[in-house]
């Protein structure tokens, strides 16, 4: 139980770690990096002069562009017609969210399930 213990990380702990070129106080970094990031890159003068909010700044890319990035969710993208769609709100409270759930459940008949096409490689046990 011990040895099987070990392998389980430790909550809030980053489980990839960078070391040399790509380590976050390497100088180096922003040289070699796509973004350009890192401690030994110099801001450019249109950066400071920039009018967005310290937290716009900060980040990189929106929840949504994650989404598409990691998981291959477009959530800007209609499913029926595969138009862009606009995102106006984000809900976070648990208790709104439960409360719009209930609702929906009640309110909206069950609609038909979509199912995908089947794969195009052969079963397993074909050679």
């Amino acid at each position: 139980m011990v040895r099987l213990a070990a392998l389980v990380p430790r909550p809030r702990v980053n489980l990839t770690r960078y070391h040399g070129v790509f380590a976050p106080n390497s100088p180096w970094r922003g040289a070699i990096t796509p973004g350009r990031r890192g401690k030994g890159t110099q801001r450019q003068a249109s950066d400071e002069v920039d009018e967005d909010t310290p937290v716009a700044r900060r980040s990189a890319m929106s929840w949504a562009q994650r989404l598409k990035r990691v998981f291959r969710i477009d959530v800007e993208a209609c499913q029926a017609c595969g138009g862009a769609m606009k995102i106006i709100a984000s809900i976070e409270d648990p208790v709104v969210i439960g409360k719009i759930l209930a609702h929906l459940e009640q309110a909206t008949p069950v609609r038909e399930v979509v199912h995908l096409p089947g794969p195009r490689a052969p079963p397993d046990g074909w050679s």
